[in-house]
């Protein structure tokens, strides 16, 4: 299997943790790439931050036209008819990038996996199914796919693993019902999941960027 093309950053020589970073649907890699100047890294350890590309499909939902996407969305009810095959495929996509950051010596207790929308749609679905522990789950705007299997499939050891969960109240595109619904499932499962919403859409704020910095300096 071919690796994803990442975008890759470094605040330091020799990082001694990864932070892999999926962007949302129709987005690509470069999305998020200018965060790492809002960020406050101030004390932490040196970082990896890799931004992955989805490969492109074409997305029922936006009439069949093909752009970068983790999984296809069939319906605007996100939990209707999800694409299962999909998620999974992209999930093993995602534990190669991991497994090539374990290679070059960083240990998955010293990774978090990140995304917005879809690309925490699929920190969730890779993250739970880890047999050992991540640094964190970080999971903007978005929600638990394929729940019922989740509910099957994630593993003791990643029950270890701290979750960020922030969502907008006025969110259109993942309704906050969905994100709470997920908040919930994680917390009956035994998830140490840290909650925020804001008063915002489909989109981050300056108070959540820095809720992350503050997060990203406890679990690491």
């Amino acid at each position: 299997m071919s690796l994803l093309q990442t975008i890759e950053k470094e605040t330091g020589p020799n990082p001694t943790v990864a932070i892999l970073w999926m962007h949302g649907l129709g987005a690509d890699a470069n999305d998020f790439v200018p965060m790492l100047h809002e960020l406050d890294l101030a004390g932490l350890p040196p970082i990896r931050f890799i931004f992955p590309n989805a490969e492109t499909m074409p997305v029922t939902i936006n009439g069949g036209y093909v752009m970068r996407s983790w999984y296809d969305i069939v319906h605007t009810d996100l939990g209707r008819q999800e694409d299962e095959a999909g998620l999974r495929a992209s999930q093993l996509k995602v534990e190669a990038l991991i497994a090539r950051e374990n290679a070059r010596g960083i240990p998955n207790e010293r990774i978090i996996l990140a995304g917005f929308s879809q690309g925490c749609a699929m920190t969730l679905q890779t993250g739970l199914r880890q047999h050992s522990k991540l640094a964190g789950m970080m999971c903007l705007s978005g929600y638990l796919p394929i729940a019922a299997k989740a509910a099957d499939e994630h593993t003791p050891e990643s029950k270890a693993t701290p979750i960020f969960l922030a969502h907008g109240r006025m969110d259109p595109v993942v309704q906050i019902a969905r994100a709470t619904a997920s908040r919930d499932l994680l917390v009956e499962w035994g998830y140490n999941v840290e909650w925020h919403e804001y008063p915002m859409q489909h989109s981050l704020c300056q108070q959540e960027v820095d809720d992350i910095s503050a997060w990203l300096k406890r679990v690491l």
